[in-house]
């Protein structure tokens, strides 16, 4: 299957998220990006207490909320509306980029347009298109403890997201732990980018054939379904 052939999975952006949450460990203090990381928070176990952080100063954001049940004064980062857990609070956006800015956010989970074998990540800008800004993304990616990366494999013309080196303007560099796409699971370690997961239907020869960086293989790779 060639590159430019693969299809994307029916709710590919609900699986994503759903493997992306089995990363989460109780009591974390997590970042969501815009895109698919918002979704992560529907898939966390009622069981494990995370805390979910935003730009826009809240701590303690919860899962989506049910249709019709919206609080149009309560949103996320990317002004799309969330729940509250129980002891959550709300700050200035100062002091929500100092809670960045010190080290103390557990995990970031970001969107991007490109990741390199080494961790770079290209997620804010396309050249030619207006956007408002960065956004917490640059901070985000070098003060969090673990950098978590929710994309597709291939851009809408059929080209690897997931490239040697990036063409786009990057948010930060070797910054990435671990790439999640429609079709893989990618570990990003000192010596390379190891492919640790593809997603079911998809085979470890049609990841290896749509992903344009290196892929190193280290020991069985398992199946996420």
């Amino acid at each position: 299957m060639g590159v430019g052939e693969v299809k994307q999975a029916e709710g590919y952006r609900e699986r994503i998220a759903r493997r992306a949450a089995q990363e989460v460990e109780n009591g974390m203090i997590i970042n969501l990006g815009i895109g698919i990381p918002t979704l992560v928070a529907d898939y966390i176990p009622a069981e494990k207490k995370v805390f979910f952080h935003a730009e826009n100063g809240i701590l303690g954001t919860g899962p989506s909320p049910a249709p019709g049940e919206e609080n149009p004064m309560l949103c996320n980062a990317g002004g799309f509306p969330v729940t509250l857990q129980t002891g959550a609070s709300f700050f200035d956006s100062a002091t929500a980029f100092a809670i960045i800015r010190r080290g103390l956010l557990d995990m970031t989970i970001l969107g991007a347009l490109e990741v390199s074998e080494r961790g770079d990540i290209a997620n804010w800008i396309v050249p030619g298109k207006r956007v408002p800004g960065m956004g917490g993304a640059m901070e985000l990616a070098q003060k969090a403890k673990k950098v978590m990366v929710l994309t597709t494999h291939l851009d809408k013309h059929g080209r690897s997201k997931i490239v040697q080196s990036c063409n786009l303007p990057l948010t930060a560099t070797e910054a990435a732990d671990l790439v999640i796409t429609d079709m893989a699971v990618m570990e990003v370690k000192e010596d390379g980018l190891y492919l640790r997961e593809v997603m079911a239907p998809y085979t470890v020869a049609e990841v290896i054939g749509a992903t344009e960086a290196q892929l190193k293989i280290e020991g069985d790779v398992k199946t996420f379904t």
